[in-house]
């Protein structure tokens, strides 16, 4: 019975640890601190471990002044932080890129008695590559690593890699890799590491044979590693590899990201298989697992556009609302293109009034492609209401309303506004050009074409030697 009653305490501490551990990773720091309370009212004590898993919750989502004032009550309560107490606070720090911080806590480390370990090293070699500050990193894993006696692990070369890669130094990053392979194997994470790298800089044969040394390992691909090459295949326009990738990943259970989803669709709309595309898209609608981000609803609006259901359109605009995610250039210019692809040219016009009205700008591709539109279904007047009204134009602004004063035998206008465009140095298709001047030729005469063509020729070579 008395052995029983010594061993309580240690079990609910235990306990405690657990249930603190739980409320922290969900944010929940408030009930994690008044159940450790709690636990005390009820004589069970924290120990280290407590605290440390409290250091932790502070350090990653609150700040770090907040964890550091933990260490203190630790102290009151007469248990001495140790290295993790210390490493949780530094690695703190380091998030938010506070160097000098980290340092002073890793100095007060020492002075404590206490030796860092290579996790704390690690720590602080992962600020300065965030920093970009690579020659001090290697520095410390180099002169400091090596006086403490400590052996660098695969952690260490993970990181390594991933700044190497992130730097863009990805021919450094397979030499320290092949290095790496004499001495500690690496592991999964390692290569996807490099298979990320190496995909970001579109090295696609390389990233496909790191994929092969993967396998030649025993390691079995994740989701990671094949979201990654999925994401590259369709950057680099290989459209048939990746949708086989893809459809490998469906049929082995695996589960990809909003972004590697919507390539996919991106892809098969841009091939002709627009039946695909909306299978696979439906499909995540069915099972529940769309990506939260707005490029996936981007794709999904484009494509029930493009289907011309305009009911699933309102839904998934309601959608976007109710999750609270942002909506950017790209979604107003959907849904303005959208718009005009079914002839609603005025419903198209108030989107664009409703995003003025939101206290936003459209942006001069939305107003571009609401300009096209309404040229293309002869509304010139409005057309170019809106074009007087912009504050920023572009050489796409320019030819579609020039193209369309052509078509409404508008000439005068048309030739004036090209002129105006080689005044202002920009670089006009010679489409426009052709259009006015063979106009001109068939409404007025040959000598007013000439003439118009002879101003355009001085624009352009007094352009050519402004902006050679």
């Amino acid at each position: 019975m008395v052995r029983g009653l010594m061993k309580f305490p240690e079990i609910s501490t235990k306990l405690l640890n657990i249930c603190v551990n739980s409320l922290c990773k969900f944010r929940n720091l408030e009930k994690a601190e008044t159940l450790i309370i709690d636990g005390i009212k009820l004589g069970v004590l924290p120990n280290v471990i407590t605290y440390n898993t409290l250091i932790n919750g502070y350090s990653r989502f609150v700040g770090i002044d907040e964890a550091y004032a933990v260490t203190r009550r630790m102290r009151d309560a007469g248990i001495r932080p140790d290295v993790a107490t210390y490493n949780s606070l530094i690695s703190g720090a380091a998030k938010q890129l506070m160097l000098h911080r980290a340092h002073q806590l890793f100095d007060e480390m020492t002075q404590s008695g206490l030796s860092p370990d290579m996790c704390s090293y690690n720590i602080l070699m992962s600020c300065y590559f965030k920093l970009g500050n690579h020659c001090e990193a290697f520095r410390i894993l180099n002169e400091d690593v090596r006086l403490a006696g400590l052996s660098p692990g695969v952690d260490t070369h993970n990181i390594l890699l991933d700044a190497l890669c992130k730097s863009g130094r990805t021919d450094e990053a397979i030499d320290l890799f092949n290095d790496l392979k004499s001495r500690v194997k690496p592991e999964l994470m390692t290569f996807n590491i490099l298979i990320n790298g190496l995909c970001k800089a579109r090295k696609v044969n390389s990233a496909a044979r790191m994929l092969r040394e993967l396998k030649k390992s025993g390691y079995t691909p994740n989701a990671v590693t094949y979201t990654t090459m999925l994401k590259l295949y369709m950057m680099t326009k290989k459209v048939e590899k990746g949708l086989r990738l893809f459809l490998k990943m469906k049929e082995e259970g695996y589960t990809f990201d909003g972004f590697a989803n919507c390539a996919v669709v991106s892809a098969l709309i841009k091939t002709g298989r627009a039946e695909e595309a909306y299978e696979c898209m439906g499909e995540l609608v069915r099972t529940g697992t769309r990506s939260r981000d707005i490029v996936s609803y981007n794709t999904l609006l484009n494509l029930y556009f493009k289907d011309g259901n305009l009911d699933e359109v309102d839904a998934l605009l309601e959608e976007i609302e109710v999750k609270g995610l942002k909506t950017d250039d790209y979604t107003h210019t959907i849904i303005v293109n959208g718009l005009l692809s079914i002839g609603h040219t005025g419903e198209a016009e108030k989107h664009l009034d409703c995003i003025g009205k939101l206290g936003m700008q459209p942006s001069i591709v939305t107003c571009n492609c609401l300009i096209d539109g309404l040229c293309k279904a002869g509304h010139v007047d409005r057309a170019m209401r809106l074009f007087d009204s912009m504050e920023e134009r572009d050489e796409y602004t320019y030819t579609s309303v020039v193209h369309s004063l052509c078509k409404d035998g508008r000439l005068v206008c048309a030739s004036k506004l090209l002129l105006s465009c080689y005044d202002k140095g920009m670089k006009i298709p010679s489409s426009a050009r052709r259009a006015v001047l063979s106009g001109l030729r068939m409404t007025f005469s040959y000598q007013a074409a000439r003439k118009t063509h002879g101003r355009i020729k001085a624009a352009i070579e007094c352009n050519a030697r402004m902006y050679p």
